[in-house]
């Protein structure tokens, strides 16, 4: 399976769909001024039928374009809450970050290696208690407002690769904007579906009784059935491009799933299993529906045309071309002869079969038909170099000291962790560096700091970001006040000896960045339209940076830097220029710039920057950082 291929063509073929939906709006539009033009501008007014008919079809285009204009707002608006509201909207409980479930442990275990994996913020974490079947969901405007759900079914019944790929499918939803996307959808149906209420509003009162005696209840009546007629065929045929949207983005959410854990046993197996299990993806919460579009399975009885998935066997062929609908029958015959059973020793504990019967363990994850051939089509950043970085997330997670993990899990332990990780090794400086904690938060938040700083500057190098990661969800949770106190202290602290270390840089943007998103959650930019061309000077002074910052001197930075070029601009003459002393500045400039690139383009930069760094056959620790730091603020994931 070509995944980049099958990227390019899902988002042409969304942004199809959703220009079907404006021209549904104009259909809408027409049909109405047709019937006010019948009931109310057929007839001359003062010898002047063409004036008169093109002032009211004007007004009534206003009136109906205005109607569902406001109406999609004040529903988009509801939902501005972002990934934890729509979480909480279906029952969903938060999973506490200090749990000891085993299953739930592992389930935040699965999500935040995913997070460090691909160089996104940690989402907050839910889970549907009461629902059997196996599903999941991601919410939020954007990866630093992500919200990822969980059914129970999903711990029942997944091994852990298997879940991987589920959680890996939602975090793809996010990075492809499909949230927003969503979001808008939602509110333009419910502003159609809105029609239908005031027809029926305009019938009841201005239709009635005393409409009827001056003779317009007829005019009025006729104009509300209209409402009522076109606002349900409209509400139809949206819901159908809404389907066809959604449907869209599930094939790209796999194939994007399959490019962050490259290998397709996961998410293959997770499909399969819900073919098999008598729950399969159904969901029993009331107000399903609301969330049917974002969820990894369908919500209830498949509907080919209200679908908003492609059918099972149309997935699991995609990602295994030979599979058949009897190996399903096969494989469920297998599993319940196995969940029959007896344990193989004593047990201490019941874990659930993929089948849903007590007392037998989750078999591995099953395996993939053409596994090998999809890996081997990722070329230089292939599948062992992918599966590589999740067993190196998966152990830079582990080594954490566990009183670290902990203290990030409560907000003011968390921000004495972040503080400790912008203070310095060095003694002369960290009295004043105390000093600034303490204006900013008071002595008892500055001797938290002092006392976990040596736990802190311990730390493997490696380790330093995604521990900020891990305790990012926990910084969300305090007053915006507060949060733009931490981001001004960070900047001071990085600041104390007059210049800016790579890694103090690293984590202060990574966090701002992060943190203000988290704040205006609608306001982070979706995927731009800028071509490479436009942007060169600033591809050029963000490789620049990363050459230099990568190598022992400047001939080995000029040489990588000039082979980012190669792969950025092929066949163009490039004058190398080495960054300025004070990089920050304009470095920041430039990703701001960079961040309006279409998808295509980004991509290219990151494989330029990815040339960069390999140029001298290792990757460092800053250069690791650095990436990351560039991929946040591109709003793209980290290359394998």
């Amino acid at each position: 399976m070509d995944f980049f291929a099958q990227q390019a063509r899902v988002r042409g073929s969304s942004r199809r769909l959703v220009a079907l939906f404006v021209l549904a709006v104009i259909a809408i539009v027409a049909a109405i001024d047709t019937v006010v033009w019948f009931a109310m501008g057929h007839h001359p007014v003062d010898g002047e039928p063409a004036r008169s008919n093109l002032s009211l079809l004007f007004t009534s285009s206003v009136v109906v374009l205005g109607g569902i204009g406001f109406s999609s707002l004040f529903r988009i608006m509801s939902l501005s809450g972002g990934g934890k509201a729509v979480a909480e909207s279906v029952g969903a409980v938060p999973v506490p970050p200090d749990t000891r479930d085993p299953q739930l442990r592992q389930l935040r275990n699965v999500i935040e290696e995913v997070a460090i994996a691909a160089g996104v913020p940690v989402p907050d974490i839910y889970l549907m208690e009461e629902e059997p079947g196996i599903n999941a969901f991601a919410a939020g405007y954007s990866a630093s407002d992500a919200a990822v759900c969980v059914t129970r079914g999903c711990l029942d019944n997944l091994s852990r690769d298997e879940l991987q790929g589920v959680i890996a499918h939602e975090f793809s939803h996010v990075l492809n904007g499909d949230m927003r996307l969503n979001i808008r959808l939602m509110g333009l149906l419910f502003g159609i579906l809105v029609l239908a209420i005031v027809g029926r509003k305009v019938i009841w009162f201005g239709g009635g009784r005393s409409s009827r005696r001056d003779g317009g209840g007829g005019q009025v009546w006729m104009i509300g059935l209209a409402l009522i007629v076109v606002g349900y065929i409209g509400y139809f045929f949206a819901r159908l491009i809404q389907a066809a949207v959604a449907r869209s983005r599930e094939s790209l959410a796999d194939a994007s799933a399959v490019q962050f854990t490259r290998q397709t046993d996961g998410i293959a197996g997770a499909l399969k299993k819900i073919a098999i299990l008598s729950e399969g993806s159904e969901l029993q919460v009331a107000n399903k529906q609301e969330v049917a579009h974002m969820l990894f399975g369908e919500a209830g009885t498949f509907n080919a045309l209200f679908a908003t998935h492609p059918p099972l066997l149309q997935r699991i062929r995609a990602l295994e071309p030979g599979f058949r609908e009897e190996d399903l029958a096969r494989l469920a015959a297998s599993l319940q002869q196995d969940a029959e059973m007896p344990p193989a020793g004593p047990a201490t504990s019941k874990p659930r079969s993929p089948l849903g019967v007590p007392g037998v363990a989750v078999p591995p994850p099953l395996s993939g038909v053409l596994a090998g051939a999809v890996l081997a089509q990722q070329g230089a950043d292939g599948g062992a170099t992918a599966s590589t970085r999740f067993q190196r997330a998966a152990t830079v997670h582990q080594a954490m000291p566990a009183t670290l993990t902990i203290a990030v899990q409560q907000p003011e332990s968390a921000l004495a962790v972040v503080l400790a990780l912008a203070m310095s090794a060095q003694a002369e400086l960290q009295a004043s560096q105390r000093r600034i904690v303490a204006d900013a938060f008071g002595d008892d938040l500055q001797q938290a700091v002092q006392a976990i700083a040596v736990e802190v500057a311990a730390l493997a190098p490696e380790s330093r970001l995604p521990l900020a990661a891990l305790a990012f969800p926990t910084l969300k949770q305090l007053s915006a006040g507060r949060q733009q106190t931490l981001q001004s202290a960070l900047d001071a602290l990085v600041r104390a000896d007059g210049r800016v270390d790579l890694d103090e840089y690293c984590l202060a943007r990574l966090l701002r960045v992060q943190l203000i998103e988290a704040q205006q959650p609608r306001r982070t930019p979706m995927d731009g339209l800028k071509k490479l061309p436009a942007c060169r000077d600033s591809v050029m002074l963000v490789c620049a940076v990363v050459a230099a910052n990568g190598s022992a001197d400047e001939t080995a930075a000029r040489r990588a830097w000039l082979l980012a070029m190669q792969q950025a601009f092929p066949g163009e003459t490039l004058e190398w220029s080495a960054p300025p002393a004070a990089w920050q500045t304009p470095f920041e400039r430039a990703l701001d710039d960079l961040d309006g690139l279409m998808p295509p383009a980004k991509e290219l930069v990151i494989q330029s920057l990815a040339s960069a760094i390999h140029a001298d056959g290792v990757v460092s620790v800053e250069e690791a950082e650095l990436l990351r730091v560039i991929c946040a603020s591109l709003h793209c994931p980290l290359p394998a």
